[in-house]
């Protein structure tokens, strides 16, 4: 018997697709599978052969786990907001909600013609408001609350509002920023501002000035990975480094949990070695080294091992150092310029 894909394949693909074949359902008799795929950005060109070649793999997977009696969920979805579907409404005059749509139509046929096991009643899209609207919601939170370190978990930020206002900052065991401390009757005589200031050293989710690759053309900041040799992945334009105000999340106090959780989950060994890595956690000291012809400037550095600090021989500054302005002496002053202006168009 010859094989017709074009009449067999799309017949069990309708057949699939009437009768519910992949939708999961609630069934405490058979244990809980979630085979997860990275949800594609749908640009209007369709797949490309990436996709499935991650796809296919998870796919048998999910297959196999379902043969082997377990309740697999496994849905797919749309990373479907942000600066791409921006830049290609500015290009074409499209409305970005149009060309989403559009093309996350043409991905969904794409994906079922290749026959993929697929439960689309879960089906995410992440610039659907009733997704994103979690995603607001989980920020609100975040800004709502700060990192209590003797419950060792996030509390309302009002009752550390409480403790101020009844005996000042000093016995706060909280995640901070915060470097100075303050009396209740301090507390009280601060301005809306300023106790807004003061509380944004303690909030999860709080706002502080730092380096951003800033693309003008683009009106936006990039991701390290979105600049290349100085210029935007997309466009090509100019990328610089630049301070800029920024919402920041204080993943820091979450450190300890972190590396703690790392040993509760069944991922592979070199997976869990680049989350260790990531979260950079390392025991030393904080050393000031003071400098010639400034008294009131001093260098801090990190080091894990202070007994070799004899041993220093030079120091070296970031370009983007505070104090690479004011160290600098006026024989190096050009060149310095200049070799800043070019690592402000550099990516790390």
């Amino acid at each position: 018997m010859d094989y017709a894909p074009s009449l067999l394949e799309k017949k069990w693909r309708q057949y699939w697709e009437e009768n519910g074949v992949y939708r999961v359902f609630e069934d405490a008799t058979k244990p809980k599978y979630y085979v997860l795929d990275m949800f594609p950005y749908p640009s209007g060109a369709g797949l490309h052969v990436g996709h499935p070649l991650g796809y296919v793999a998870s796919d048998i997977f999910a297959r196999y786990k379902r043969l082997k009696g377990f309740n697999v969920l496994h849905p797919m979805g749309y990373d479907a907001f942000g600066l791409p579907a921006e830049q290609y409404a500015i290009e074409t005059g499209i409305h970005p909600e149009m060309t989403t749509r559009i093309n996350t139509q043409r991905y969904r046929q794409q994906l079922d013609n290749l026959g993929f096991s697929y439960d689309w009643s879960r089906q995410v899209s992440t610039n659907a408001p009733d997704y994103y609207r979690w995603t607001q919601e989980i920020f609100l939170q975040l800004f709502g609350h700060y990192y209590d370190k003797a419950a060792d978990k996030a509390r309302p930020i009002s009752e550390l509002v409480a403790l101020f206002e009844r005996e000042g900052n000093a016995n706060a065991q909280a995640h901070t920023a915060q470097e100075t401390t303050f009396s209740a009757e301090e507390w009280a005589a601060m301005s809306t501002a300023e106790r807004e200031n003061v509380l944004m050293n303690y909030r999860l989710a709080y706002r502080k000035v730092g380096f951003v690759n800033w693309c003008e053309a683009l009106g936006t900041v990039l991701a390290n990975d979105e600049v290349k040799e100085g210029l935007s992945e997309r466009g090509g334009h100019p990328v610089v480094k630049k301070h800029i105000l920024q919402w920041a999340l204080r993943i820091t106090a979450y450190a300890d949990r972190l590396l703690a959780g790392l040993d509760t989950v069944q991922y592979p060994d070199a997976i869990k070695t680049q989350q260790r890595n990531w979260i950079g956690k390392s025991q030393g000291a904080e050393i000031v080294f003071a400098i010639e012809g400034h008294e009131n400037e001093g260098i801090e550095v990190f080091t894990t091992r202070p007994d070799t600090i004899y041993g220093s021989s030079f120091l070296v500054l970031a370009p983007e150092h505070a104090l690479v302005a004011k160290i600098t002496n006026k024989e190096q002053h050009e060149d310095i310029n200049k070799y800043l202006q070019y690592a402000n168009a550099r990516s790390e």
